[in-house]
């Protein structure tokens, strides 16, 4: 394939490459009323060189700010071309964000023009209209049509741009230079007021082409695009997938994937560690359900992967026994569960949080490879990262091309490379914080690198919990431990200040129900089940199993159960699912009360 532009360039100079050089009939994928469409890289140019003339002529200059509030299609990926090839910068925004959020952003970041593509986010663009203080113009694809003469429609806009609009994209491309802004993202904010983290083109592409440099991408392959495009690590893969004439197949609901997977059969998705722990969960139920003698193959092939996790995970050697296992195992089991996920998958990648080193082993055990990855905003997102050509489960990877990591004597990890961010807009005293006095950004995870230089993360330095005998313990790691059962669904460790740590469960209530069945237990419903004392067992015992080999202070002592899963509608969870601690403590301040109304038996209780 050819080789792209060094490290220094331009997005919307890598897009122009991509189409001159590598150009792709079916660039972008989409849903579209008949099922699914692609549109070829040559006319996602023609829209994008017509989109930058639209906002050319309503004054949009090189520094203007322009919004972009839409669900992963596109037009998204259309707009933000064009912003970017007149040298002005995008502001994405969630597409699920609040009208307040969303204003706050706008307002901000000073954008000039907000474009929309769907009738949710236009109508909620036009509904909240009065509180855009600096918003002139609303652009929008597929707008409803009672809002005509509110917005400005999209379609019409683009339908003439030709070879002339093209040329004179590609002149304004051309006087782009890497170090200006291509783009404000605003953190997602799991404490405290959102920031504006400001990255230029020479950060983007960096991230992207050092990234997917090792990813042995390949003419053919589709990517997923699946996580919102508002956050920087579904928008950087996708850069690496249109710049190396990869399709990319967009999914505005992330709801559908398991849907969709079936109908687009990608070869590569990037998720968060979430997608993977429901993918788990549903593999498990779906296989517990079977009953009779398909059950036991199941439970058999489970076993077995287990069995082959050195193996299959880790390279060390397997018997001829176990290897034969694994064949007759495969073709009963595992085959059927790559087929579920679309029967194509080389690659899933998992950024955003640590992942189990259980689930790992598990996808790797079923010929699934789940490559790790580590990143923030801040950084473009990709700091470190496993490859096709080099891989060690259970490490986030190794630092990708000209990238610096190392770790600070408090194990802070700390990093150096072009991909790092230029500050945060408006905030010196926050973007000075942010650095060491001499260039290094302060990521606030904590983490150690192996011999071999790969990096493991351990936990938000903000998040650690400190025991009232003075012992530290990281709640995530045993958060994912316990979130690889099947009887769980989601998990929160508290405790800080306390004298042992406690754990929040949200059960996974159909798994304790096929349990119960099995048991000769009836139940008429999710209440029911709460206050249960054969349920309760039930998950103490799981605790205490999976937990079993954790130092003792880090060993939830009590637990209770939570009906209704933390979510981002709730205000519990980032839009890339992260657990919002201290709203979710705060909201659940007396049932945590009471887990610790009785310190002086801390005995394994459930409340």
């Amino acid at each position: 394939m050819t080789e792209i532009t060094g490290v220094r360039s331009t997005v919307p100079k890598c897009f122009l490459e991509a189409v001159d050089t590598r150009a792709n009939p079916r660039a972008q994928m989409y849903r579209g009323a008949s099922g699914w469409e692609s549109i070829s890289a040559k006319e996602m140019l023609r829209r994008v060189a017509g989109m930058a003339k639209a906002l050319g002529d309503l004054g949009i200059q090189p520094g203007d700010r322009v919004g972009v509030f839409a669900p992963n299609c596109p037009e998204w990926h259309v707009a933000d071309l064009a912003i970017q090839g007149l040298g002005a910068v995008t502001v994405p925004i969630y597409f699920r964000e609040s009208a307040d959020r969303m204003a706050y952003i706008l307002n901000d970041s000073g954008a000039r023009i907000l474009v929309t593509a769907g009738e949710a986010q236009a109508r909620q663009a036009i509904e909240n209209r009065a509180g855009l203080k600096t918003i002139e113009e609303i652009i929008s694809a597929a707008a409803p049509a009672d809002f005509q003469g509110a917005i400005l429609r999209q379609e019409p806009l683009i339908a003439g741009a030709g070879d002339a609009e093209v040329a004179a994209y590609r002149s304004r491309v051309a006087s782009v230079t890497p170090d200006q802004l291509a783009t404000l993202i605003y953190t997602s904010g799991t404490t405290g007021e959102p920031k504006g983290v400001m990255l230029t083109h020479a950060n983007i592409t960096s991230n992207a082409m050092g990234f997917s440099e090792d990813s042995e991408l390949k003419p053919g392959d589709i990517q997923l695009s699946l996580l919102p495009l508002a956050h920087v690590y579904e928008r950087t893969m996708d850069y690496g997938a249109l710049f190396r004439g990869v399709s990319v197949a967009y999914i505005p609901q992330p709801e559908t994937v398991a849907e969709e997977l079936l109908a687009v059969r990608p070869t590569i998705v990037a998720a968060v560690p979430r997608f993977y722990e429901k993918i788990y969960a549903n593999i498990i139920e779906t296989g517990r359900r079977t009953g009779g003698g398909r059950e036991k193959i199941f439970n058999w092939a489970l076993r077995v992967a287990h069995e082959a996790g050195p193996w299959r995970a880790y390279g060390k050697k397997a018997s001829m026994g176990l290897r034969m296992r694994w064949r007759v195992a495969d073709w009963l089991v595992y085959s059927k569960i790559r087929k579920g996920v679309g029967g194509r998958i080389r690659i899933f990648s998992a950024g955003g949080a640590p992942l189990a080193p259980e689930l790992a082993e598990f996808f790797w055990s079923v010929n699934l490879p789940v490559y790790q990855g580590y990143g923030l905003t801040e950084t473009s997102p990709v700091v470190t990262a496993n490859t096709v050509k080099v891989n060690r489960v259970g490490t986030v990877g190794r630092p990708i091309k000209n990238v610096q990591v190392k770790i600070a004597e408090d194990g802070e990890v700390l990093v150096k490379g072009p991909c790092v961010m230029e500050g945060y807009y408006h905030k010196p005293e926050e973007t000075k914080a942010a650095f060491t006095p001499d260039g290094w950004f302060c990521t606030g995870d904590i983490g150690r690198l192996d011999a071999d230089g790969f990096l493991i993360i351990t936990d938000r330095k903000k998040e650690l919990l400190k025991t009232s005998g003075g012992k530290f313990v990281a709640p995530a790691p045993i958060e994912n431990l316990l979130k690889t059962s099947a009887l769980i669904s989601n998990a929160m460790v508290v405790g800080d200040r306390q004298k042992f740590v406690s754990v929040l469960i949200v059960p996974n209530f159909g798994t304790i129900d096929a349990e119960a069945r099995k048991a000769g237990r009836e139940f008429t419903g999710p209440g029911q089940m709460m206050s249960d004392a054969w349920v309760r067992d039930l998950l103490g015992a799981e605790i205490e199993r999976l937990t079993s080999q954790l130092a003792q202070y880090e060993r939830p002592k009590r637990f209770a159960l939570i009906e209704q899963d933390f979510t981002y509608a709730n205000g519990e969870l980032t839009y890339t699912l992260k657990l919002k601690r201290r709203v979710i403590e705060e909201r659940y301040r007396d049932v945590i009360e009471r887990l610790y109304a009785d310190v002086e038996e801390p005995r394994p209780q459930r409340v």
